[in-house]
């Protein structure tokens, strides 16, 4: 049974920094890609940031240059360092893996950015 576990978020000032973790467990098969996406408001999970198994990288516009996506293989983790945080950041955020025949998803971590 695959599990994504979320952990590393919080409630921060404008400009401080975080880092999520997604700890991955059980066997993936045929990854196309893992990321983070961020739940702000009910039903819309938008995208964040994307490695793919090529090692190519995406990233959202809003995003680009303040956030950067990790992966460590040996660790079965992803991360999402974040700085310059901003209030528009705060959300739910998922972990996600993409393979061939479905996703998988975190059960999502709480980010709460104040002015």
């Amino acid at each position: 049974q695959v599990q994504l576990v979320e952990s590393g978020g919080g409630s921060v000032q404008a400009g401080r920094s975080l880092r999520l973790s997604c700890v991955v467990s059980g066997i993936v098969e045929n990854v196309n890609s893992m990321g983070w996406y961020r739940e702000a408001t009910e039903n819309e999970r938008l995208f964040v940031a994307e490695i793919y198994s090529s090692g190519r990288f995406d990233y959202a516009d809003s995003v680009r240059g303040r956030f950067t996506i990790s992966r460590d293989i040996a660790k079965n983790t992803l991360y999402l360092q974040m700085n310059s945080l901003k209030p528009d950041d705060t959300g739910t955020y998922y972990c996600n893996i993409e393979t061939d025949t479905q996703d998988y998803w975190g059960q999502g971590i709480q980010v709460t950015v104040s002015s």
